[in-house]
């Protein structure tokens, strides 16, 4: 079973503009009395284009490590 990420917002930052959601590829976000909500974690990969580009810093995305595969030679 692999780790899920997990998405925390800072409701005292976030100032509404809506970026995170028109960003996210997998509709994880929605909009709720102009703050950003997480409405399905189960569909987060982990991407961090919310994090990345929010302009607040509210959103800190905990992505799964993913694991690096061995070459041998």
């Amino acid at each position: 079973m692999s780790e899920k990420a997990s998405i925390e917002i800072n409701e005292k930052w976030c100032k509404g503009c809506e970026i995170c959601v028109d960003v996210c590829p997998r509709d994880v976000f929605e909009m709720r009395n102009f703050v950003a909500k997480v409405k399905d974690i189960d569909k987060c990969t982990g991407c961090m284009l919310c994090e990345q580009l929010c302009p607040d810093f509210a959103i800190i995305v905990h992505a799964p490590e993913k694991k690096k595969k061995s070459v041998s030679v």
